[in-house]
Parts: C-alpha cells; structure tokens; sequence
C-alpha cells in the first residue's frame, strides 16, 4: 500500500483500533514491514492526527502488556505439537 503517506497512517490506525490487533498482523493485512507500521503510528500520526494517535497508542499498550503472554502460549503450542 504505497501512496500518500498520511492516508496509510489513518488506515493503518483505524484498522488497529477497529480490530483490536497487533502491529504484526496489521503490516501482513497492508503488506508493509513492521517498522513501517511503528514508524507511521509513532512519528507520522501524532503530527497531524492527535486524537487518533491517541486512541492507537491505547490498543498499542495493551499489546505491549499481553505480549509475553502470546509468547509463551505459542511456544507451548510449539512444543506440543499442535
């Protein structure tokens, strides 16, 4: 998704907050690398788009704090076989 850059910054956004996902599966969705999508969210968002920076910075935080927890279930997964 190449194109204005202010636009792939409010989608990305928007589809984070509506889905509730991670930075992850959102670069996969847009076909673009993960610091593509930090580096939209975290430096381009906030310049023109405030509110929804803060909003996306929220869902964010929530991944941050649950991350080990996703970690640890896929290496249990791992090793079980399924």
């Amino acid at each position: 998704m190449k194109g204005n850059i202010e636009e792939r910054a409010v989608s990305l956004a928007q589809y984070i907050i509506e889905n509730r996902t991670t930075v992850r599966a959102a670069a996969g969705k847009f076909g673009i690398s993960k610091s593509t999508v930090h580096k939209d969210l975290s430096e381009r968002l906030p310049k023109f788009n405030r509110t929804l920076y803060l909003q996306v910075k929220e869902v964010l935080e929530v991944n941050k704090a649950q991350r080990h927890i996703r970690g640890g279930i896929a290496t249990r997964k791992k090793y079980k076989g399924k």
